[in-house]
């Protein structure tokens, strides 16, 4: 998933942001604005990110059984690669791996937190729209509708169950991220004219 702002990576000075400041992208930071390193950091992340049209995106993720020094490396790589993204969220299927982990992390001095076997065990009756944008989804912002209040049982890299209670954006990322788990798009909870204009917007992003 990606923010909204202009950020860099951990590797660089990190602005000071509001929460709100970070709900969900609005438009991906232009290269321009980045430090060449940063920029630079950022492409080679995105280069690892499966793109809209595999068909991996379209898979739903197989549970984890195993936690070993070969999951932790993973979860390294995926929190090491959505850092460089300047993402806030990342699940496996995007970068080719058919497991159930994602990786996130709601504000930049945060650590990134990884999820193993996430399940949302309950929704919030309050719903709220905001514009969310996707690593996968170049170019696309679309209005999506979700619960503000989620619970998730998981484990962590280790093998040890925790439970998240999350509001806000961490809510939403976290719904963001297990809908890739599941094989689910953005594409998916939008209405049809908003699809059009984000297959528009794809089409002008992906080479041919």
């Amino acid at each position: 998933m990606s923010p909204r702002l202009s950020a860099v990576s951990e590797h660089a000075t990190e602005p000071q942001l509001e929460p709100e400041e970070l709900e969900v992208q609005a438009e991906q930071p232009a290269e321009e604005e980045l430090d060449p390193e940063v920029a630079a950091r950022r492409a080679a992340a995105l280069a690892h990110v499966r793109k809209f049209g595999d068909p991996v995106l379209r898979t739903k993720a197989r549970p984890v059984d195993r936690f070993d020094d070969a999951l932790h490396d993973e979860v390294q790589r995926m929190g090491a690669l959505m850092v460089d993204a300047i993402g806030v969220g990342l699940a496996a299927t995007q970068v080719g791996i058919l497991h159930r982990v994602l990786v996130y992390r709601v504000h930049q001095q945060a650590p990134v937190t990884a999820l193993v076997n996430p399940e949302i065990e309950w929704w919030g009756d309050e719903l709220e729209t905001l514009e969310e944008g996707c690593l996968s989804l170049p170019n696309v912002h679309v209005d999506v509708e979700r619960a503000v209040h989620v619970r998730v049982n998981a484990h962590n890299e280790h093998g040890e169950p925790i439970t998240i209670e999350a509001a806000g954006l961490e809510a939403r990322v976290l719904q963001h991220e297990i809908d890739h788990l599941d094989g689910v798009l953005v594409l998916d909870r939008i209405s049809r004219a908003q699809r059009k204009e984000a297959m528009k917007a794809l089409r002008e992003a992906l080479p041919v």
